[in-house]
């Protein structure tokens, strides 16, 4: 009897083992953790070496150039001043941008007190002259120093009323030519320094580019020399040097003339006017319509010209201490020569020993 239980009692043991054994079986994959999938890298591709430019060496013309910026002036200008200090401009007959005729009044000073000083010196003259008739008939009598004293006396009486006069009609400035007044930087009340520019006149149908360079440019350029000119609103105009620039003696232009009418302006004032000669002054092949007095432009030009220069890049250009070189292309190789260097530029270096014209150079 106890045999047969035990048996029993075993064989429900057993069927319940086989039995969880099964459900753990058939739910392994879900309780075992999920194997993780490999991860698939991309392939790395090695670095490339960037390949050096290559130049082909060709030829050009090479033109160094002397580039200023300048203006248009007129050809035939003249600055009007006065020669007397201390006077104050009593009329003012003229504007700017105003056209003037050969001979106009353009402006006249305050010269009262030397008409006063005129009448009176004339008055006391005409009592000395009654006293120079007395001594003319006393010329015997008298010794012939006191006679040569008396009368120079007289006639510097007279050259005194004579240079009031003068300097009376100088006190009115008038137009010496035809055209336009383009400058006047005074106005009526001023008071007036000798040279002093009162007005610039200027002949404006007559106009030319006009620059200033400095001493080392002037040396390399000179007269007929081929020139480039962008005129402002206009473009690029061909033309050639007319003339250089003449050097000023500091004496020049204070000479006073026909009462200050003078052309070339003085050297005794602050506000010295500019002169064509002043200027490096541009003929051109045509000079374009429509263009003023003043207007700004920039010129280009060509000291130096060379034909058929073989010329590289300046990045193909190599150096070690004294030695200059390139490298060569000769199919897959390259090979260093040694170069000679010519004209250099901001695009191009000529090169005058060591290149042909075809040959590939290798780039920095």
């Amino acid at each position: 009897m106890f045999t047969k239980w035990w048996t029993v009692r075993s064989s429900k043991s057993a069927a319940a083992l086989l039995l969880g054994c099964s459900l753990v079986l058939s739910s392994g994959c879900s309780l075992l953790p999920e194997e993780q999938t490999e991860e698939v890298l991309p392939s790395i591709a090695p670095p490339q070496i960037s390949k050096k430019p290559e130049y082909e060496v060709t030829t050009q013309t090479l033109e160094t150039r002397v580039e200023a910026a300048g203006k248009l002036i007129s050809m035939r200008e003249e600055t009007l001043y006065y020669t007397v200090d201390g006077k104050r401009l009593k009329e003012l007959y003229i504007k700017p941008g105003q056209k003037v005729k050969a001979g106009d009044p353009i402006a006249a000073l305050d010269v009262k007190d030397l008409q006063k000083q005129v009448r009176d010196q004339k008055l006391q003259f005409r009592k000395d002259e009654v006293g120079m008739k007395e001594t003319l008939r006393k010329k015997d009598e008298m010794p012939p120093v006191d006679f040569e004293a008396a009368v120079i006396a007289f006639e510097e009486k007279r050259q005194a009323i004579s240079d009031l006069e003068l300097e009376i009609s100088n006190a009115t400035l008038y137009a010496p030519f035809s055209g336009t007044v383009v400058q006047l930087p005074v106005q009526k009340g001023d008071a007036i320094k000798a040279y002093d520019p009162i007005a610039v006149i200027a002949d404006t149908s007559q106009l030319a580019p006009g620059i200033k360079l400095d001493a080392d440019e002037l040396e390399q350029v000179s007269v007929g020399m081929k020139v480039s000119v962008d005129i402002n609103g206009v473009g690029v105009v061909k033309g050639k040097i007319r003339a250089l620039p003449v050097a000023q003696n500091e004496e020049e232009g204070n000479n006073g003339g026909n009462g200050g009418n003078g052309g070339n302006g003085g050297n005794g004032g602050s506000n010295k006017p500019e002169r064509p000669e002043d200027f490096l002054l541009v003929q051109l092949d045509k000079v374009p319509a429509n263009v003023t007095r003043g207007t700004m432009l920039s010129v280009s030009i060509i000291v130096k010209s060379k034909a058929n220069a073989i010329v590289i890049p300046p990045s193909a250009l190599r150096s070690i201490g004294s030695r200059t070189y390139v490298q060569v292309v000769e199919g897959e190789t390259k090979r260093e020569v040694d170069v000679e260097v010519g004209e250099q530029t901001g695009t191009v270096v000529e090169i005058l020993k060591g290149l042909e014209p075809g040959m590939k150079v290798v780039g920095n």
